[in-house]
């Protein structure tokens, strides 16, 4: 099998759920890590947010990525902050 294109997928099958969480604690305990969880997390009525579309100047869009890289945090939640912070002056 020289190429991805190779691989017979048409006879591969699906790993199950019950498989892929003994891999991910399988993971944990060989390497002594904690993995996250995936999903988001449930928020309360007042926490929900709306999706929006909205255009910003590219200068933003670079801060609040560099920001959120820095922070280990999403772009998206970076800009959020950002203009909750202006609000509640």
């Amino acid at each position: 099998m020289k190429k991805e294109s190779d691989f017979p997928f048409e006879r591969a099958r699906r790993v199950t759920p019950e498989e892929s969480q003994k891999f991910r604690e399988a993971i944990s305990e060989q390497f002594a890590i904690k993995l996250r969880e995936r999903g988001r997390s449930a928020k309360d009525d007042e926490e929900k947010y709306e999706p929006i579309s909205i255009r910003l100047h590219p200068k933003i869009l670079l801060w609040a990525k560099e920001e959120a890289k820095k922070r280990g945090i999403g772009y998206q939640t970076v800009i959020n902050e950002a203009l909750l912070e202006q609000i509640s002056l």
